[in-house]
């Protein structure tokens, strides 16, 4: 019979098959490179002063080893300014999925990190800011959410400068960068009115949200300065699609129906599309007309082709990182609040407009 390998031997392969599996760290790197381990430091630090001899060769020993510096934990440690937090609701809504993507791009372009925190809502960013703070980022963006008097005091005292993108602040210490939703309401108000539409509806989102307050104090106002009156309100209770969908049958099943409908945004705009034309049966734009908000990609597609007023999302993903940048470098700035304005486009889900 042949002989059971001794302790010895079985534990040297062992061994030498964890040995395998450990990742590489600067120490092995700085002995196979013959140089300090603070020299490998310096090769994958930005900006350090390191020999272009020491420089090859603690490059080549890293693509030998297969060793990646751990930017997260240089960062964490050092404090280096190239990282930022995002923090994001209604993750899978197209408009904030579309601005993820943008300001994770931009960031990106400037030599930073994005620390992406999701949240289910809104009472959540007081549990996620603080998480944030102990990553040490250089800057918060907050969307689609309102940040507190106090969680505005303890960012501040960190020393970590916020901006709310598309949101109001609750504090006279934070930048806002937002779409002026007002406007955009009355906007869509002298659209219908333009186009000789009378009984008019408003099917809100989020109730309490300053974005859907916003839109519909705009829609109303400029309604009763033209004279009229809107003739329905519904609530959809939510920025989504199945909710727009059974706020419209509410509405739409009446006895006497809208003959337009303003919604606070386009998801909430595609439900009650599709709930007119699919299930009802009612024509576009000649028996009914929606307006949407956002101008999502989807609102432009043929099966759509959504009347919609359009946030700037270029502009103000590129205004929100200017005011970060430059609170991040000047941190004694005054405090800015940027509105921009959006603008109506015209498609297919409302009559000819008049302006």
């Amino acid at each position: 019979m042949p002989s059971e390998p001794s302790k010895e031997t079985t534990g040297s392969s062992v061994s030498s098959e964890k040995t395998q599996q450990v990742p590489r760290s600067q120490v092995d790197v700085a002995r196979l490179a013959g140089v300090s381990q603070a020299a490998v430091s310096r090769t994958f630090t930005p900006g350090a002063s390191v020999s272009e001899e020491t420089r090859a060769k603690v490059l080549a020993a890293a693509e030998q080893l297969g060793y990646r510096p751990n930017v997260i934990a240089r960062s964490l440690i050092r404090k280096s300014p190239n990282m930022i937090g995002l923090v994001v609701m209604r993750f899978t809504n197209p408009f904030y999925s579309r601005m993820i993507r943008d300001f994770t791009r931009a960031l990106q372009d400037l030599g930073y990190l994005t620390l992406l925190f999701n949240i289910a809502d809104v009472h959540e960013v007081e549990d996620a800011l603080p998480t944030a703070l102990q990553y040490q980022v250089d800057g918060l963006i907050i969307t689609s959410a309102t940040l507190s008097s106090k969680m505005a005091e303890e960012c501040a005292r960190s020393g970590t400068p916020v901006v709310l993108c598309n949101r109001y602040a609750s504090s006279d210490n934070i930048n806002v960068v937002r779409c002026d939703n007002v406007l955009g309401g009355r906007l869509v108000a002298d659209a219908l009115l333009g186009a000789g539409h009378q009984r008019l509806a408003y099917i809100a989102g989020e109730e309490g949200a300053s974005t859907n307050r916003d839109r519909e104090e705009g829609f109303m106002e400029r309604l009763r300065e033209r004279g009229h009156e809107p003739s329905f309100r519904e609530s959809a209770g939510d920025y989504t699609y199945q909710s727009g969908f059974e706020a419209a049958r509410r509405l739409l099943q009446r006895d006497d129906p809208p003959d337009a409908i303003f919604c606070a945004s386009d998801l909430i705009a595609m439900g009650a599309l599709d709930l007119a034309r699919h299930q009802l049966g009612i024509k576009l734009p000649e028996d009914l007309a929606i307006i949407g908000f956002d101008d999502i990609s989807m609102a432009s597609w043929p099966g759509y082709s959504l009347t919609t007023v359009r946030q700037p999302v270029e502009e103000m993903v590129q205004s929100t990182i200017q005011v970060l940048m430059n609170a991040i470098e000047s941190p004694d700035s005054e405090t800015v609040i940027k509105v921009i304005a959006p603008s109506l486009v015209v498609r297919t889900s409302t009559r000819a407009i008049e302006t």
